[in-house]
C-alpha cells in the first residue's frame, strides 16, 4: 500500500497488515483527491456566458416578450372590408303612363270651420261660464255637424273704431264722443285698436296701436266736423277691407246714427261685403237718442219727418251686428254707455270656440247658414237658473253663416 507525502509529493509504501489495509477503489479515489491545484484548474468546465434579458419594452408582436414586464395590449389592425354587408334595396320600377295619357295627381283638401259663440245673460250681459262641448249643437243649412274641437277663449282684441263725425245736431257728436271714451277706457295693454271717422269721406285718425292714451287724445281732438253728409256704407266697406288683411279674429265697433245720405256703396253691396269678410264681428252703437226723443215730443215728426229714416237706420245697424255675431245697442243716456261697452267686452273677450268639418265639403263659394243650440245632458234645451233657482234667459251670439271657399281652377 502506498501513500502520498504532502510535502515532497512522493509515494511511500505502507504495511498491508491490520486496519490500514485498503481496497483498490479506495486507493484510486485517494489519488484523485490529492492531485495538484493545476490539475483542478485544468479540469474545471468553462463558465457560461451571462444571460441576456429579453426586450419587453418593444416586443415584435406587440405583446409581452417574456414572463416578466408590463403587459402591452396588441395593436389593432385596420378592419378589413366587410364582405357580409347586404346589398342595397332594389330600386322601385318606374311606371310609365300609357301613351297619350297625362300625369294625374289627387289632392284632397278637407275644409275646417271655426265658430265663436258667446253665451250672455239677457238682463246683465254676463258671460255664462263652465259650459261643455256636449252642451253645444251646431247646424249648417239645417244639418247637424260633429264638433271636433272645443275650447273657451279669452285673448287680447284687434278692433277698429268707426265713428260718425258729421256737422249735424251736436247731440250726435256728444253721444259719439262719450261712447268712444267708454270703449277706450276698457281697453287692455295687449289690445290693438285703430280709429277712423267719417262724414262725406273717411279719415284714419289713429292707426293700430296699443297705446290707450293715443286713442283718448284722438277722441278729444274731434271738435269741428267738415261736412253734414254721413256716408256710413262707404266707411264700413273701407273698414272691412282694411281688417280683412289682418289674420285672426277682428272686431269693428260702429258708433253712428245709422243714417246714410251720400254713399257710393249700396246696401246690397255692403251686405255682400259683410258676408265675404271672414273672422270679423261688428258691434253697433246708435247715437242721438235724446235728440230724437226731444224732436218727437215737440211734434216735429223727428227732425222734419225723418224719424222713419232713423228707425230704418237702427234696423240696418242691428242687421250688421247680427250677421256677424255682434250686438246692437241704442243707449238713451250717457250713464248707460259704460254698461253697454262692458257687455261688448264680455262678448269679445270670453267666447266658446267650436271647430267642425262640414258635411258639405264642396268648395263652390256658396253661403252656408249656421245655427247653434244649447242642450243639457239629456238633449233637452238648456235651462239656466240663478242662486234662487229662478230661470234666466240667455242669448247666443255667433255668426249667422259663412261663405265657402271658391275653388280656383
Amino acid at each position: 500500500m502506498f501513500r502520498m507525502n504532502r510535502r515532497s509529493g512522493r509515494l511511500s509504501s505502507l504495511p498491508l497488515s491490520g486496519p490500514r489495509l485498503l481496497s483498490a477503489a479506495s486507493l484510486t479515489m485517494l489519488v484523485l483527491l490529492n492531485l495538484s491545484p493545476a490539475l483542478h484548474a485544468q479540469a474545471a468546465p468553462p463558465a457560461p456566458p451571462p444571460t441576456q434579458q429579453p426586450d419587453t419594452a418593444n416586443p415584435d408582436a406587440g405583446g409581452p416578450g417574456g414572463d416578466n414586464g408590463p403587459i402591452v395590449v396588441p395593436k389593432k389592425k385596420a378592419p378589413a372590408e366587410d364582405t357580409d354587408t347586404p346589398p342595397p334595396a332594389p330600386v322601385a320600377p318606374k311606371i310609365k303612363n300609357p301613351e297619350n295619357m297625362p300625369t294625374v295627381s289627387l289632392h284632397v283638401d278637407v275644409p275646417e270651420v271655426t265658430v265663436d259663440v258667446g253665451v250672455l245673460l239677457e238682463k246683465t250681459h254676463q258671460f255664462v261660464p263652465n259650459l261643455k262641448a256636449t252642451n253645444f249643437r251646431i247646424y249648417e243649412d239645417g244639418k247637424e255637424q260633429k264638433v271636433i274641437g272645443f275650447k273657451r277663449t279669452e285673448a287680447p282684441i284687434t278692433a277698429l273704431l268707426i265713428c260718425e263725425f258729421a256737422a249735424t245736431n251736436y247731440q250726435f257728436i256728444y253721444d259719439m264722443r262719450n261712447a268712444a271714451f267708454s270703449f277706450a277706457q276698457q281697453l287692455r295693454p295687449q289690445d290693438y285698436v285703430a280709429m277712423m271717422t267719417f262724414d262725406m269721406r273717411t279719415q284714419i285718425v289713429t292707426d293700430f296701436t296699443q297705446d290707450k292714451r293715443q286713442i283718448l287724445e284722438s277722441i278729444n281732438s274731434l271738435r269741428i266736423p267738415g261736412f253734414s253728409e254721413r256716408n256710413l256704407f262707404d266707411a264700413l266697406y273701407e273698414g272691412l277691407d282694411r281688417v280683412s288683411r289682418i289674420e285672426g279674429q277682428k272686431y269693428i265697433i260702429v258708433i253712428a246714427s245709422g243714417r246714410d245720405t251720400f254713399s257710393k256703396i249700396t246696401l246690397d253691396k255692403i251686405m255682400d261685403k259683410i258676408k265675404k269678410t271672414p273672422d270679423t264681428t261688428i258691434f253697433t252703437v246708435s247715437t242721438g237718442a235724446v235728440a230724437r226723443l226731444m224732436s218727437e215730443s215737440r211734434g216735429r215728426g223727428g227732425f222734419g219727418g225723418a224719424e222713419m229714416d232713423y228707425l230704418q237706420a237702427d234696423n240696418q245697424m242691428q242687421t250688421f251686428a247680427r250677421m256677424t255675431g255682434g250686438m246692437f245697442f241704442a243707449p238713451r243716456f250717457v250713464a248707460e254707455m259704460p254698461d253697454d261697452f262692458n257687455a261688448i267686452n264680455q262678448a269679445i273677450r270670453s267666447k266658446y270656440e267650436l271647430i267642425y268639418h262640414p258635411l258639405n265639403s264642396a268648395q263652390d263659394g256658396s253661403f252656408r247658414k249656421l245655427q247653434v243650440q244649447l242642450v243639457d245632458d239629456e238633449g233637452h234645451p238648456l235651462q239656466i237658473q240663478d242662486e234662487k233657482h229662478k230661470p234666466l234667459k240667455y242669448e247666443l251670439i255667433y255668426r249667422n253663416g259663412y261663405r265657402a271657399r271658391q275653388e280656383v281652377e
